[in-house]
């Protein structure tokens, strides 16, 4: 792909920051606070425009329900016009209320499964107030001890509880359905794999998708094989990019292992030209979303970080060259593929990224630019340094 093809290719390329990273959040052992964190989610909405005035290519904000909660979601809506993005996924909260403590659309009592329903109610409601079109759904749901519960009762419970869900969508949206292999529940999750997650959005339809997290697999997972199936299945919905060490770090994307997110959006981008015109629909359609925890890193910078490593990825991706690689491929080359793979990986981009980020009157180092301009002062004067909290998301 020439270099003109590459920079319009770029000029699509959308990723979507969520709410809760720029407030401050913290490990199950301690919070700290940085000066100039969101305290609102008015105050959320400002620093992801700040990434978009400085990235070009952040023009949507994730929501979770109740941490941003207010009583007129259409007015947040407009005042996220108003500084130039939109509202993104909306993510229901069903984890941290006491009667979720076994299960929520899971949980063995009639009325813990109603309430949970209502809340998705709710924020499919904030959805069609807001113009969001993405149900982004993480269930903490599963049993620590064998006998606690009926599996297959769990799995109805489940099916049923997001096939009503999926009945009030509005016409257009979808239901994202995360996985995650363990954490909170390490005996049995619900839905621990991708297989369960899309055995459930085949049963429900066109309206629910798969929505892959990078920080939801064991050690060693070849997630960009999970990404390949759930094309060629045509139900990729989204990711939550994010980067881990161990388990569900939610550290910087592309700060631990680069190539898997090059080889990652390498299958996407195989996947937007594929012949089969399903896959490639599929591919045109998937949400890009980030969702860390910034613990000890400044959350602004965090996030325009991740979303420049993104483009970077990507960028990466373009460069492969499809035709040699098809032709190594058929001829059953090992190395000769994997060379041309790589050497796509190992070009360095960043001039090609500056430019592009010139030609739109972007600043060419974005992280540089945030750093040294007013509104980080702004906000470090104005908002101050929140008190110290303990826990995730306080």
């Amino acid at each position: 792909m020439d270099q003109e093809a590459v920079m319009a290719r770029l000029d699509a390329q959308a990723i979507e920051t969520p709410s809760w990273a720029f407030g401050n959040t913290g490990s199950r052992f301690k919070t700290f606070p940085l000066p100039g964190a969101a305290r609102s989610v008015w105050e959320k909405i400002e620093d992801a425009a700040e990434v978009h005035r400085q990235t070009g290519i952040a023009p949507r904000v994730a929501l979770h329900i109740p941490w941003d909660r207010v009583d007129d979601p259409a007015a947040l809506g407009r005042f996220a016009a108003s500084r130039g993005i939109g509202i993104g996924a909306i993510n229901p909260n069903l984890f941290q209320d006491d009667d979720y403590r076994l299960g929520s659309l899971t949980h063995p009592q009639a009325a813990v499964r109603a309430k949970a329903a209502a809340h998705l109610e709710e924020c499919i409601a904030i959805m069609k107030a807001t113009g969001s079109t993405d149900l982004s759904l993480w269930f903490a749901d599963g049993t620590n001890y064998a006998g606690q519960d009926d599996f297959r009762a769990r799995r109805r419970r489940l099916r049923g509880g997001l096939e009503a869900c999926a009945a009030l969508l509005p016409k257009g949206a979808r239901m994202l359905i995360e996985y995650k292999f363990f954490e909170p529940a390490f005996y049995y999750t619900d839905l621990a794999d991708w297989g369960a997650a899309l055995a459930h959005a085949r049963a429900i339809g066109p309206q629910a998708a798969v929505l892959v997290d990078l920080g939801h697999h064991a050690q060693g997972v070849n997630i960009e094989s999970i990404v390949a199936v759930l094309l060629d299945e045509g139900k990729l919905g989204g990711f939550h990019f994010n980067a881990r060490r161990y388990a569900d770090d939610d550290l910087i994307v592309g700060s631990v292992n680069p190539l898997e997110l090059f080889l990652i959006y390498a299958e996407l981008v195989a996947a937007e030209a594929d012949a089969d015109t399903g896959t490639a629909a599929c591919a045109r359609t998937v949400s890009y979303m980030i969702d860390q925890s910034f613990n000890i890193e400044e959350k602004i910078e965090g996030m325009i970080l991740s979303v420049l490593n993104c483009q970077e990825a990507y960028a990466k991706a373009l460069l492969i060259d499809r035709a040699a690689l098809a032709a190594a491929q058929e001829a059953g080359d090992v190395l000769g593929a994997h060379r041309i793979v790589m050497e796509a990986f190992r070009t360095d981009v960043r001039p090609l990224l500056a430019g592009w980020r010139r030609r739109r009157n972007l600043p060419e180092d974005p992280v540089m630019a945030h750093r040294d301009g007013s509104y980080l002062r702004e906000i470090r004067r104005d908002r101050g340094t929140a008190a110290a909290a303990s826990g995730y998301g306080d």
